[in-house]
């Protein structure tokens, strides 16, 4: 035992251990040739890895570079991005605020200033000195714009005021062209003027609003204007709907359009028990058309007189295809009031007659070739009828005209579109050349355009 200690003895440091780690099987003792006792020991690793350390060192010093390099690009982006924050705060607080879109626009609206300017002219019969001023001002500004682009942004205040006095010259120009009586072109004529071949085309649906009792259930009524207003009514507008094609509930007036727009309507009127439907306004007076028996509704819009006018001849056989019990329809143009209804006399076909506004009765008559359930509504424009029908789900058409003041007719082509498939209301009206129509709850108008050769 002894000779055993002293050879553990000198056995290496780094040898030395728990016992029960020699135990494992990784020791081994045996009797040298000079009797002493060896001990073996064997080390799964006994050498350092160096290789694995250096292998080591090389990727950590790889990634340090990688890390520095990201570092620097992310200084730079946040250089870049203090920069732009700089030029964005520097944008919002300067007073001009330019924008290359700025001066695109300035040019649109010259090329439509300059647009106008040559249809005034080609309008007058003479060259007028003062178009020819304006035409050469609009090219001037067309250099200035260009010119200021290129090297100043911080003028586009005083180009708009220079575009405010070119549209107050335009103005003047106009009304000159108004005082000397000059023949406008077929889009330009105005409230009143019958100098026209009649309709030549209608324009794209425009789509108001829904009506002014925010339902959509009141699909039967009508809106527009008063077709001869009395002096401070020429803005005032008329609605009435209801669910039903008997009974009409009231009516509702708006001063304006942005009255109408805001549903803020100034006076409200009951029909109690008239029943009426089909309202029209013409002279400040409403006529519609009233039940048990069939007539002619006539109130004062300002005493709310009422009068009633039966009309023997007419049916209540006869409607429109899109629309049950409308007998009565009202229209009125530049030749005064109407009143479109069928008759059993006439085997259904339409009957055009002139209301003597003064004692609302019936002055003259005109009996169509057209049958009144094969039409979808009609109209007056000019004293002549127009009457329409169904293209498809999309499209009426004008397809008939007849002249009360020559008894002629016409069968014409003139499509437009409609906002929803039926409607219960169109009418035209003098003062501005429009039609309204009343869609499914919707006010929707339409610009007329005569054939004015």
């Amino acid at each position: 035992m002894s000779a055993l200690n002293r050879s553990l003895e000198v056995m290496p440091q780094h040898l030395n251990g728990p016992v029960q780690d020699w135990e494992s099987g990784n020791v081994t003792t045996s009797v040298g040739e000079s009797g002493q006792c060896v001990c073996e020991v064997f080390l799964p690793d006994t050498s350092f890895p160096a290789d694995r350390v250096e292998s080591v060192q090389e990727d950590s010093k790889d990634l340090l570079l990688e890390v520095e390099n990201q570092k620097n690009k992310l200084e730079d982006y946040l250089n870049e991005l203090s920069d732009l924050t700089e030029r964005l705060e520097s944008l919002q607080n300067t007073t001009d605020r330019y924008i290359k879109l700025d001066f695109e626009l300035l040019r649109i609206e010259l090329r439509e200033f300059e647009s106008l300017v040559n249809q005034l002219h080609l309008s007058f019969n003479s060259s007028s000195p003062m178009i020819e001023s304006l035409y050469t001002e609009i090219q001037n500004m067309t250099s200035t714009v260009n010119l200021l682009e290129s090297y100043d942004k911080r003028n586009l205040e005083l180009i708009r005021r220079s575009f405010a006095e070119l549209q107050e010259k335009l103005e003047e120009c106009q009304r000159e062209q108004d005082t000397l009586s000059v023949i406008t072109p077929c889009f330009f004529l105005s409230s009143g003027n019958c100098n026209h071949k009649g309709i030549l085309s209608i324009s794209k649906p425009k789509v108001v609003q829904i009506n002014g009792d925010l339902s959509s259930s009141y699909v039967y009524g009508c809106w527009g204007k008063d077709s001869k207003p009395d002096p401070g009514y020429e803005s005032m507008y008329f609605y009435g709907g209801s669910s039903s094609t008997i009974y009409g509930r009231y009516y509702q007036l708006y001063s304006d359009y942005e009255k109408l727009i805001l549903r803020s309507y100034f006076k409200r009127y009951s029909l109690g028990n008239d029943k009426g439907n089909n309202y029209i306004v013409h002279g400040n007076a409403m006529y519609y058309q009233a039940y048990s028996p069939l007539r002619m509704g006539k109130v004062n819009l300002t005493s709310l007189q009422l009068e009633y006018r039966v009309i023997t001849e007419a049916s209540e056989r006869f409607s429109y295809s899109f629309i049950n019990d409308q007998f009565l329809d009202f229209a009125a143009d530049e030749k005064g009031l109407w009143v479109i209804y069928a008759s059993e006399q006439s085997n259904g076909k339409l009957i055009v007659g002139k209301i003597n506004e003064n004692f609302l009765d019936i002055e003259e008559r005109h009996t169509t070739s057209v049958y009144k359930v094969h039409a979808t509504n009609a109209f007056m424009a000019c004293g002549v009828l127009y009457v329409t029908r169904s293209v498809d789900l999309t499209t009426d058409e004008i397809f008939y005209a007849y002249d009360t003041q020559t008894s002629e007719e016409k069968y014409l082509n003139v499509p437009f579109q409609k906002f929803r498939d039926q409607y219960s209301y169109l009418d035209y009206n003098p003062t501005d050349q429009k039609l309204y129509m009343y869609n499914s709850g919707y006010y929707v108008s339409y610009d007329v355009r005569f054939n004015k050769e």
